[in-house]
């Protein structure tokens, strides 16, 4: 028993040990994105369009797609995207071009599918009558200032770049909401950060892909990537693996959070992390070097409380906080962490659950739709699945 007990003590160790270097490193990538601040050419503004997949209504809709409306920049195109004829978000964008007499604004109403991630569709119907070559996809609970499409066309002055992305800061309401805000600024984007820094970037966000449209011929177009649950993921890695640059804008967008209970969190997080688990197992696996709040506690009780392990969870969790802070305040500026910073244990105890529980199963819930996630990261409706 004594010898098992070694066993588990010591790989709880190594696990305290890489989180820690895992935090350490994670605080020098945030400070490093701090130090390089986009420079501003504004002479730099070339025509733009913007897709907008919607379906269904978010929080404060009109809000979120009116910002879009609202840019300091010259010349730029919008077309919204919707599936269903029916579709309550419809009115809410007739209004929108009602108020906007002056720009350029279309709608595209079509149930045409190519695969089973009916957003990915909405965009193939939306770029039919794009105008323009640089395109930029946002999803419909983003929002953002009137300096947004300035700001985040300026990578592409580079010709090598072939898309940008960005980070985002949650607005939430309700407890669950704010636990979800608050484990995505500091858990996730801290990731994002770090990967960065470490190999670049080779992946892309739904709050803002910036994309050439040559660049996503090249890669098959969006029929390429009609069947995948992370079109965003693919939206950036198959132009990285094309030889384009992706770069993270230090622009962040606000997305409005629509958790509503604990049933729509554990849908969100399950989605998310069977996702990563299905598309890159060995990430999913190495997320554990991520977890130091429960394995320092875990070592903790393993060993009994000693002087030694109360020290490593001392250190390990003080790193944790700091990383949280420097990445969840200084750099996303989210409201959740700001309020609920001393939740931040507790939310990573509840990460590691979910962690744990997702690496079984291929089942998610998404849209009020039930599908299974296949190798590399394709849906497949249950029903079918299941012949």
């Amino acid at each position: 028993m004594e010898k098992y007990l070694l066993v588990i003590n010591g790989l709880n160790l190594i696990l305290c040990l890489g989180a820690i270097v895992y935090y350490c490193y994670t605080i020098y990538a945030a400070r490093d994105f701090l130090a390089q601040p986009q420079q501003l050419n504004k002479e730099f503004h070339p025509p733009v369009t913007i897709l907008k997949p919607v379906c269904g209504l978010d929080k404060e809709s009109y809000k979120n797609l009116e910002s879009f409306c609202r840019q300091n920049y010259p010349q730029y195109q919008i077309i919204f995207a919707v599936r269903d004829t029916e579709d309550p978000i419809i009115e809410i964008i007739k209004q929108i071009i009602d108020n906007f007499p002056e720009m350029d604004i279309n709608l595209v109403v079509s149930d045409r599918l190519l695969g089973y991630n009916y957003k990915v569709s909405n965009l193939a119907n939306a770029i039919s009558i794009a105008k323009h070559e640089i395109l930029v996809i946002a999803d419909s609970d983003i929002r953002v200032t009137p300096d947004y499409l300035l700001r985040v066309i300026q990578p592409l002055q580079d010709e090598k770049v072939g898309v940008v992305t960005c980070l985002y800061r949650s607005l939430a309401e309700g407890w669950q909401a704010n636990l979800e805000a608050l484990g995505l600024s500091t858990d996730f984007q801290a990731s994002v950060l770090t990967a960065r820094k470490l190999e670049g970037m080779s992946f892309a966000f739904g709050s803002t892909i910036v994309i050439r449209r040559h660049v996503l011929e090249k890669i098959g177009g969006f029929i390429a990537i009609a069947d995948y649950l992370a079109d965003d993921f693919q939206l950036g890695n198959l132009p990285a693996k094309a030889g384009y640059k992706v770069i993270l804008s230090d622009y962040i967008v606000e997305h409005i959070l629509s958790t509503n209970n604990i049933k729509d969190f554990l849908y969100h997080q399950f989605r998310w992390n069977r996702g990563i688990r299905i598309e890159r197992f060995w990430g999913y696996l190495g997320l554990i070097f991520t977890q130091g709040i429960p394995t320092s506690l875990l070592f903790l009780i393993t060993t009994g409380g000693n002087i030694f392990a109360w020290w490593v969870l001392i250190i390990t969790w003080s790193l944790r906080l700091i990383m949280a802070y420097i990445v969840g305040i200084k750099v996303i500026k989210e409201p959740a962490v700001k309020k609920f910073f001393w939740l931040l244990p507790l939310r990573d105890l509840i990460s590691f659950g979910i962690w744990c529980y997702s690496g079984f199963g291929d089942k998610i819930q998404w849209r009020g739709k039930q599908l299974k996630l296949t190798k590399g990261g394709k849906l497949v409706p249950i029903d079918t699945a299941k012949n």
